[in-house]
């Protein structure tokens, strides 16, 4: 947790910080069993009417693992170079699959935009470590499977902002291929994972400080060489988010702009940890709007906005 300037830092009691750490129990709309049940049912019924849509295709292996499957989501009469959006979700690394998380995939695919929705081993059979690196293989399968893209845009929710931030910063050349990455949009994430070292969220994860350190994005920002400003970078918020999400939102918003990355912080009212996500299976979202516009707008700005 930061610190004021020139004042000593006291550690949130434990209590406290669980409560922090528990998206659920900070909605104006409903209580923490009934958000989280509204919000699975809410994603499940958009994607099944995605799911029925044409040129869909279900459970695309993007690498050798049972559960390394992507759900891609093609535009109407796809062809030529066609961007993608790559969809990672959220669930504390532990819940919800590809499965439900294709909401967002009618009012993209209307506009040109092709769609993917990654799976990956959550816990307790899935570790930090191998979760991180089957989202980077996913980016990579994409890249070789579309290579005339024009562009691949990550996307995340909440740990899904995670994992899109981890392969965000990705040093490429380890694997052998770099994507066409173009923009990132992190929606309600966490980027620094210390905190939840001692919280009910580990107990499944079983992070070691050292894990924790090592797939932190906030820690990993000046370790990697950015995209020469070619890659534009939306850090979002919901209004309703714990002061400890809006936290880290906010410090990982300006530890990319001090390491002069093309980025803005999106600060969306009204909205609490779930329906900040859910509403993009509507065109006329603010957030849906920010991804088109980024999309099949032009070269990225640096740039705050929202009361953040």
């Amino acid at each position: 947790m930061a610190c004021p300037p020139d004042e000593p830092c006291q550690p949130m009691a434990h209590q406290e910080l669980e409560k922090q750490y528990s998206p659920s129990r900070w909605s104006p709309r409903m209580d923490g069993e009934a958000v989280v049940e509204a919000h699975v049912r809410e994603i499940r019924e958009a994607t099944e009417k995605a799911q029925a849509g044409p040129d869909v295709l279900l459970n695309v292996a993007y690498g050798d693992g049972e559960g390394e499957k992507m759900d891609i989501y093609l535009p109407p009469n796809a062809s030529g170079a066609f961007p993608l959006f790559l969809y990672i979700h959220g669930g504390y690394w532990q819940l919800l699959s590809k499965d439900e998380s294709g909401f967002m995939a009618t009012p993209l695919r209307s506009k040109g935009v092709a769609v993917t929705v990654v799976d990956y081993d959550i816990a307790p059979k899935g570790d930090m470590d191998l979760m991180v690196a089957q989202v980077r293989r996913s980016v990579v399968f994409l890249q070789r499977r579309y290579p005339g893209n024009s562009g691949i845009y990550l996307c995340g929710h909440s740990a899904g902002a995670h994992l899109a931030a981890m392969a965000l910063l990705t040093d490429w050349t380890d694997l052998g291929l770099r994507p066409n990455l173009k923009g990132a949009f992190l929606v309600s994430g966490i980027y620094d994972l210390e905190p939840i070292l001692n919280l009910y969220v580990n107990d499944k994860l079983h992070m070691t400080r050292e894990v924790a350190r090592r797939n932190s994005p906030q820690l990993r920002v000046r370790m990697v060489k950015r995209n020469a400003g070619t890659c534009e970078v939306k850090v979002a918020l919901a209004q309703y988010d714990s002061p400890e999400f809006r936290r880290q939102s906010r410090e990982f918003f300006e530890a990319l702009r001090s390491a002069g990355w093309a980025v803005s912080l999106e600060d969306i009212a009204g909205v609490d940890h779930f329906d900040v996500v859910e509403k993009l299976q509507w065109e006329d979202y603010v957030l849906t709007q920010i991804i088109l516009e980024t999309i099949f707008r032009g070269p990225p700005l640096n740039r705050e906005k929202g009361d953040v």
